[in-house]
């Protein structure tokens, strides 16, 4: 039985240590710090059966930011999410934004936001954060319920905060949590914030003896909940962002939807969302109705793993009858679509072809609530490796297309960026189902989301007798046929990966910058290629890449001269490595059929010959 933490540094003096200074002194230290009797206990217990490995990988290794934050397994380690780490990345975010924002009345009046989803531990790392924060003079916003990821970048625009943090791990397995750093232009946070809240964190490391005591929670007069004070607000934004004439439509639309929540906390917000823009209720699925953070029902929390993860989705809306399935990830900030076909099975909507549905009605919905306005003067963002469909609809639409690095952080300071310029941001997308219509949030948001898939679905049936799929299929013969494969392979040894990216930027006999030429012995020719990993790209006449690089991710695009440009890049969050390849035809280009096969020929030879998954053991996705 592992004795409490007060009781275990004397202990420790008695015992035998690996006698690795550096991994000694990691030992020391968690002892001395941590306040967690569990993850007390598992390093004591390692020590005792003297598993160095385990207590160096876990020890000497640390956890550092990522895609906007951290996010790891839940254990003992500081290489992993626990309380001891929540409560050392808190100290050095608020040191941090101390720093950024010197003027202490600014803490007070401004002050930061935290919210968390239904994942184990979350609520107690929002807790413990918030104690770190009113300690250091801070008002702090605490949500004291559940939330949806979107609701804290939006309370951070609504009150003016300085900073936020959502804990989830979002799709991630149940064993994992997250700490997503938002900043006060309520986006995610970028270079040089990311970077410079690593220091400042690795610059306050000890936790203060304040940091732990809860009683601030109880009795302090800068705490509040912020839930009464923005969600109706929220709620008003996206009722706004409709026509009234779309509102009523709604109110007498038949068409019904089947919704999930995945285990998550989605319910409660979609289902305002419906009600808000009249919307007749939506058909739940019940046993995924409530947070719960074993997800029991679906063996990975992750819609948009496809029918794998939708199978009680699809039983629910057979049972029912409805047309349209609504997904959410668990911390509501993705949405998966599914529609019946005439076959009576669901088709499940890539996020690429989402993102061609949605950019088509962002436009629309816009032209029809400013019928007089400079569509010249609107703008449209997808991140590299999603489809081009909104380059082509801005060809030809007359609106402006930017392309960023993956994910919404990047996306969502694009959006801050061109606002400032004068343009009107009415959507941004990436192909991981993610989705930002209008800028009311600027992350992707799975509740918004859904409230505008369903009346786009209204609108269609009521105005143009269309399903989801037969105006997609109108998109791509007006803007041309985008057919996209996205996919990956794990692999979960990070030398391994290293190796099989080395490999392709030293082709030829190990020389750098000597990428592949073609693949199927030269039936497909790579006409350029460029490295986001080291900056090169041989499309340029200085050879360097125009998007900002990145030597901590792997990212490497091929473009062919058939013009079939494929992605291939390691994923900031999971144990993944992921290919995106689209190809594109001409509006008048018909055969879409062969188009597609050609694709598919491509992207197999691609993974085999670039990733090469038998000789390297790489586990392929099961659906």
């Amino acid at each position: 039985m592992c004795q409490p933490t007060s009781q275990m540094i004397c202990q420790l003096k008695s015992m035998t240590l690996s006698g690795d200074k550096e991994l000694d002194d990691q030992i020391r230290k968690w002892i001395r710090w941590d306040r967690c009797p569990s993850t007390s206990c598992q390093i004591m217990d390692a020590v005792k059966e003297q598993d160095w490995e385990t207590l160096r990988k876990r020890l000497c290794n640390r956890i550092t930011f990522g895609t906007a934050g951290l996010r790891a397994c839940m254990r003992a380690g500081f290489d992993s999410m626990n309380e001891l780490v929540v409560i050392q990345a808190a100290q050095g975010l608020c040191q941090y934004i101390k720093a950024q924002y010197p003027n202490s009345e600014d803490w007070k009046e401004k002050g930061v936001v935290f919210g968390y989803d239904g994942r184990y531990n979350s609520q107690r790392f929002a807790e413990l954060s918030a104690v770190v924060f009113l300690n250091n003079d801070f008002r702090v916003y605490l949500f004291q319920r559940l939330v949806a990821t979107p609701f804290v970048p939006y309370t951070i625009l609504r009150l003016g905060c300085l900073a936020g943090v959502m804990v989830t791990a979002s799709h991630n397995p149940k064993e994992d949590n997250g700490y997503k750093v938002y900043w006060s232009n309520g986006a995610q946070i970028i270079p040089p914030h990311d970077a410079g809240i690593q220091q400042s964190i690795m610059d306050n490391l000890e936790p203060k003896p304040e940091s732990w005591d809860e009683t601030a929670l109880c009795c302090s007069d800068f705490l509040d909940d912020p839930y009464d004070a923005v969600v109706p607000f929220y709620y008003d934004a996206i009722k706004r962002s409709f026509s009234c004439q779309l509102l009523e439509m709604n109110g007498t639309c038949q068409i019904s939807f089947t919704y999930t929540a995945m285990h998550g906390v989605g319910y409660p917000y979609v289902k305002q969302a419906f009600e808000k823009v009249r919307l007749k209720p939506f058909i739940p699925v019940v046993e995924q109705i409530e947070a719960d953070p074993d997800f029991p029902t679906t063996p990975m929390p992750n819609p948009e793993e496809g029918k794998t993860s939708l199978q009680l989705s699809i039983k629910t809306a057979k049972q029912n009858k409805s047309e349209i399935i609504l997904a959410n990830d668990p911390d509501a900030d993705r949405l998966a679509v599914a529609e019946i076909g005439e076959n009576g099975n669901y088709t499940l909507f890539s996020g690429n072809k989402l993102g061609a549905l949605l950019g088509w009605w962002s436009l629309q919905n816009y032209k029809s609530r400013n019928p007089d306005a400079d569509v010249s003067k609107c703008a449209m963002i997808a991140s590299t490796v999603s489809s081009k469909i909104l380059g082509s609809m801005a060809k030809e639409e007359g609106f402006q297309f930017y392309e960023t690095l993956t994910g919404f952080k990047w996306m969502g300071n694009k959006a801050i960026e061109l606002q400032q310029a004068g343009k009107t941001v009415l959507f941004a997308f990436e192909e991981a189902i993610g989705f930002m219509v209008g800028t009311a949030v600027l992350d992707k948001d799975g509740v918004s989301a859904a409230a505008h898939v369903a009346t786009m679905a209204c609108y269609l049936r009521r105005t143009q007798c269309m399903t989801l799929q037969e105006k997609l299929r109108e998109i791509y013969e007006t803007y041309g046929f985008h057919e996209s494969v996205c996919s990956y392979v794990i692999c979960r040894c990070p030398s391994v990966i290293a190796r099989i990216f080395q490999r392709l930027r030293t082709f030829d006999d190990d020389k750098p910058d000597t990428y592949p030429t073609s693949i199927m012995n030269g039936t497909y020719e790579i006409a350029h290629v460029r490295d986001l990993t080291t900056g090169y790209d041989s499309s340029t006449s200085d050879k360097k890449a125009t998007l900002p690089t990145s030597s901590s991710s792997q990212m490497i695009t091929f473009t062919f001269k058939n013009g079939v440009v494929v992605t291939l890049r390691t994923s900031g969050t999971e144990p993944k490595m992921k290919y995106y390849a689209e190809i594109v035809g001409k509006p008048e280009e018909k055969n879409w059929l062969k188009l597609t096969n050609t694709l598919n020929t491509m992207v197999e030879a691609i993974v085999d010959e670039f990733y090469q998954p038998a000789k390297n053991n790489l586990e392929r996705k099961k659906d």
